[in-house]
């Protein structure tokens, strides 16, 4: 069987030869190169062909051999101008992948249609990257998605920092891969996972039943600086049917002061009983759980019934109507009243607790005829007097409520 090479010798003389030619041979071959039926398997020598094809612009190879995608690409790549080519009826098998698990093709601004042509000639792929690629909606599929181009082996998806902002086409990636058990959409615009908000879809387009329906076996979501900004937006999260892991760190719904980090991660973790990891964090356990669904309800107890979600009304059927937190105040009284003695003189005194050492010494100088720098203190517990005796009041920038100072107490004055 010939080569490419060896066919363009035959035809066109191209080789040189111990006979004299009638004619001067050519150089190279012309623009349009027909070598239909001539039994070629492969490219030949590349060097020879890049100086002999530098012209082609239309190439027919059909009725051939050619059985190997490999050698068709060796003979591509020597013709710079081709413009056209024909390989019908050559036996050309799928080019398989079968070995290939995971596929990386971050910030390659590949084409969808290229996508989906590597997705069919990958039967085994199980992880896929298509992060950064500026994507503004999917069309991966036809818009009979919802039946069709099924990716069954496809279990994880990376899209992170792609333009999309609606969740109807994220629903795409679901339906295209519908064991798809890992998706990070960090970074994507999404301002909702309502499908009734999304307005301008074309007949075409075939809508989804719920936000969900495309996601049965999704187990991980990452929704990392998206642009969720509402609790209704999570409370949908509670529907999909095997999430178990999700990360929401970075979105406008935290903007707000209104909560201390402790109260957000119990109010997101009372709304979704279905996640058991929240934003990377341990396993969510039955006492961290309950605590959140009891502060989830005292939270909303006060608040207009109007305001109040519908998971609120679901964990008071299960932990019923909870008394209010009694509010106790931990914190040291502001002013005691304290004996003061300073030798034969004792005197009572209200004393700001929040006051330092060195503070009251200078304002025990008048009382106790002597500068606050030749100044000793020493603090007598009422109800300790007989156990351990006087504690020296030695550091000047301590706060008086440090030494639990109360009412009833007794404080010494001594000169140095």
């Amino acid at each position: 069987m010939p080569s490419l090479l060896e066919a363009l010798e035959q035809k066109y003389g191209l080789c040189v030869s111990i006979f004299v030619p009638t004619r001067p041979p050519r150089v190279i071959v012309p623009s349009l190169l027909v070598l239909n039926d001539c039994d070629i398997t492969t490219a030949g020598e590349r060097e020879a062909l890049v100086d002999k094809c530098a012209a082609v612009e239309e190439l027919d190879l059909a009725k051939n051999k050619l059985n190997c995608w490999p050698e068709v690409f060796g003979i591509l790549q020597q013709m710079p101008r081709l413009k056209f080519v024909n390989l019908s009826f050559n036996q050309l098998s799928v080019p398989l992948w079968t070995n290939l698990k995971s596929l990386v093709l971050n910030s390659t601004g590949i084409d969808w249609a290229s996508v989906q042509k590597i997705l069919q000639y990958s039967p085994t792929l199980e992880e896929l990257h298509l992060s950064m690629n500026e994507y503004k909606e999917v069309n991966l599929c036809k818009p009979d998605y919802k039946k069709k181009h099924k990716h069954l082996g496809v279990k994880k998806l990376h899209f992170t920092d792609n333009h999309v902002n609606k969740w109807q086409e994220v629903c795409k990636l679901g339906y295209a891969f519908p064991n798809l058990e890992y998706l990070v959409l960090a970074n994507c615009p999404i301002e909702t996972l309502d499908l009734d908000y999304e307005h301008g879809r074309t007949e075409s387009e075939c809508e989804s039943e719920s936000p969900h329906d495309g996601f049965r076996q999704l187990k991980f979501l990452n929704l990392n600086s998206t642009q969720l900004s509402t609790w209704d937006e999570l409370e949908r999260l509670a529907k999909f049917p095997t999430l178990q892991c999700l990360r929401v760190q970075g979105c406008p719904l935290w903007d707000s002061s209104e909560y201390t980090e402790h109260e957000r991660r119990q109010l997101v973790i009372a709304r979704l009983p279905n996640v058991e990891t929240l934003n990377g964090g341990g396993v969510i356990d039955h006492d961290e759980r309950e605590d959140a669904e009891r502060a989830f309800i005292r939270y909303y107890m006060d608040k207009p019934e109007s305001d109040r979600p519908d998971r609120y009304f679901e964990l008071v059927s299960k932990h019923g109507k909870l008394d209010p937190l009694v509010n106790v105040d931990l914190r040291p009284e502001k002013r005691v009243k304290v004996t003061f003695t300073c030798g034969s003189n004792s005197e009572v005194r209200s004393v700001d607790v929040y006051r330092t050492v060195q503070d009251l010494k200078t304002k025990l100088e008048q009382f106790a005829g002597f500068s606050a720098s030749k100044m000793r203190l020493f603090y007598v517990d009422q109800y300790m007097r007989d156990i351990q005796g006087p504690e020296e009041m030695r550091y000047p920038h301590k706060q008086l409520y440090s030494y639990n100072i109360s009412s009833g107490d007794e404080i010494i004055i001594d000169c140095k």
